[in-house]
């Protein structure tokens, strides 16, 4: 019979030595690892989301507030109000502000914003606002993540069927699982050269609907913005395709920006510094010319849009102005307002100086105003609606009332 094997004190040390090396190898990927530096609370109890408010109160009352200079808009997402702060993403409870879930990293936010009932949390690395993580709204657990390549800042913006995140050089739009379904302008590497439309354009904004995305951008030797009007869904991501696209001659002076995209229609704020004065343009789907609506006074830097049933409800810094959510037809227009509106029950609320007016969605006009304190300035009101609880994002601060 042949005689066992028997190690030697050599091989001992070469297996501790081999061990050894697997282990520091190890520890040397979990401390440069994401993993690392990211903390992940999920919630022990998933929250519920509230039945819709069946009325508007009587009153309301400022219940709690938390910092968030990381949203630009309320973000609800499946029975909870998320704030961003510092690398860190909370969902809290809509009533009392409670922390139910965190998920943080010492990374900076490039942004969050809420979509299909998660909240989509955007970082910066070294490749730009790259590191995306959608979280799930009741729980904080991780769901899809992505990255790529990006700019060092970009604004995100969703419409319940595409987030969309834009730079100054770079479009990308992402669906519900974050495969990315567009990118459009600056390519690092691009597989298939000579797909993009043109090249060295600013992008001035974007926005999107459910068949159209469009785009406003300034490229090199044009007199003006331009209006690209895109598929938000190509065939193939890395070729867009174009409806239509042309240099706006409407436009007299800086400051032109996207209002909404419906249907397949465009509305697009045309300053005016010379006779025809401010106005917004409606543009059909090839990016066509189709209506023009004027306008009492400018829109200032702060204008912001919301969407809420059949209104679209645009906030020009002083002036709330509906749009009908199928063609961008106006509707009416509300003066002295401090904010776009949140929809309850069947009425909007209209941020106003004295507090928020209760609107009829159909006529514009106000049955009466609930009295809100809030510190004065032009910084916009941004409300939201939870159940029967109204977020307000004041500039970096999120405020809950009930």
């Amino acid at each position: 019979m042949q005689a066992p094997e028997r190690r030697t004190r050599a091989d001992l040390l070469i297996a501790a030595a081999l061990a050894l090396a697997i282990i520091v190898a190890t520890g040397v990927v979990w401390l440069r690892s994401d993993a690392r530096s990211t903390v992940s609370v999920t919630a022990e109890t998933p929250a519920v989301t509230p039945e819709p408010a069946r009325e508007v109160p009587a009153t309301l009352q400022a219940v709690w507030d938390a910092p968030s200079s990381a949203t630009a808009r309320p973000v609800v997402a499946a029975g909870t109000v998320v704030s961003a702060e510092d690398g860190a993403v909370v969902g809290r409870a809509p009533d009392t502000g409670v922390e139910l879930w965190r998920y943080e990293r010492d990374l900076d936010l490039c942004g969050v914003v809420g979509a299909w009932q998660r909240a989509i949390a955007v970082y910066r690395d070294g490749r730009g606002c790259s590191q995306v993580t959608a979280l799930d709204g009741a729980s904080g657990a991780r769901a899809a993540q992505r990255s790529s390549d990006a700019d060092t800042s970009i604004e995100l913006a969703a419409n319940g069927t595409y987030v969309l995140a834009r730079g100054d050089e770079r479009l990308e739009a992402w669906r519900s699982d974050l495969v990315r379904t567009l990118e459009y302008g600056r390519v690092g590497a691009p597989v298939n050269p000579g797909t993009q439309p043109r090249s060295g354009c600013t992008l001035v904004d974007a926005a999107a609907g459910s068949s159209r995305l469009s785009v406003l951008e300034r490229c090199p030797g044009e007199s003006a913005e331009r209006l690209t009007v895109l598929a938000p869904s190509p065939e193939d991501a890395q070729e867009p395709e174009e409806f239509g696209s042309s240099v706006l001659a409407e436009i007299d002076g800086p400051g032109a920006r996207i209002v909404a995209v419906a249907g397949e229609r465009t509305a697009v704020y045309l300053p005016g510094e010379g006779g025809e004065g401010p106005r917004v343009g409606i543009y059909d789907g090839e990016g066509r010319l189709a209506a023009v609506v004027p306008l009492p006074e400018p829109a200032t830097d702060h204008a912001v849009t919301a969407t809420n049933g059949s209104a679209v409800t645009w906030w020009t810094g002083s002036t709330l102005v509906a749009f009908d959510t199928t063609d961008l037809e106006p509707r009416w227009s509300l003066p002295d307002a401090r904010g776009p509106a949140a929809q309850m029950a069947d009425r909007l609320l209209v941020p106003v100086p004295t507090g928020l007016a209760v609107v009829d969605p159909a006529t514009g006009v106000a049955d009466r105003t609930l009295a809100v304190t809030r510190p004065q300035g032009d910084v916009p009101v941004i409300p939201a609606v939870i159940g029967g609880v109204v977020v307000e994002q004041r500039g970096d601060l999120l405020v809950a009332l009930r």
